[in-house]
């Protein structure tokens, strides 16, 4: 068995595993997604997070501290993310993204699913398995987005129309649009109501309701956030 060296000591308390979170909006927390992570067994060593911004509209580059992300990381390290669609909501801006990444040697692991995505393999076949991996997760985060604003400026046309002059909006959802987007990627994975209760930490009615009518789910959402991108 090979004995670790001075050099590899040396290289090994270097290496840090750094949590990248993007809140989308107030009521969104960096605590949630903090702690999933940390239940998940990942000890994290810094933490980075976006707040108020979108995952449409803004690529990881454009941001502050996702900026300092690309700075930060080193061969060695490890970045954790949410999902993907944390790093963004653009195909092409993520799935550029994982592989510059992966290119410097920096191994890319997600809290939901624990999905890891590394570069150093060098066989061919796990090579195409995991780039066509990313590119779909990508391209589910990109389509996600754009079925749930359509699913919005849905609701609010259905606002406005029903509105008759005043301003009732009904109770406030307990939700933001962001966790609705969660819970129907986590049921579309084949998890049950009640794990999706529990990560999300909504009520399994809640969750039911968004199961069986997100649209008028998107709808009440719309009411109280009528720009389509505040959430995503």
């Amino acid at each position: 068995m090979r004995t670790m060296d001075l050099g590899d000591m040396r290289f090994a308390d270097t290496m840090r595993t750094i949590l990248y979170c993007r809140v989308s909006t107030a009521d969104q927390t960096l605590a949630h997604q903090r702690t999933q992570a940390e239940a998940a067994g990942f000890r994290l060593d810094e933490v980075l997070a976006d707040h108020g911004v979108s995952g449409v509209s803004t690529t990881l580059h454009e941001r502050p501290e996702g900026r300092r992300l690309f700075d930060m990381l080193r061969d060695g390290d490890t970045l954790v993310v949410r999902w993907l669609d944390r790093l963004g909501r653009n195909y092409r801006d993520v799935t550029d993204t994982i592989r510059e990444f992966m290119r410097r040697g920096i191994i890319i692991k997600t809290v939901i699913n624990s999905m890891v995505f590394d570069g150093s393999t060098k066989e061919p076949m796990q090579q195409a398995v995991r780039d066509a991996l990313i590119a779909f997760m990508a391209a589910a985060a990109e389509a996600q987005a754009e079925a749930t604003k359509e699913a919005q400026r849905a609701g609010i046309a259905h606002a406005k129309q029903n509105d008759h002059g005043t301003k009732f909006r009904g109770r406030k959802p307990t939700f933001v649009l962001d966790t609705m987007v969660l819970v129907q990627e986590l049921l579309g994975q084949g998890i049950g109501v009640a794990e999706v209760a529990r990560q999300t930490k909504l009520k399994r009615q809640t969750v039911y309701r968004i199961k069986n009518d997100p649209a008028r789910q998107a709808a009440a959402l719309a009411a109280w956030y009528p720009n389509p991108h505040e959430s995503l």
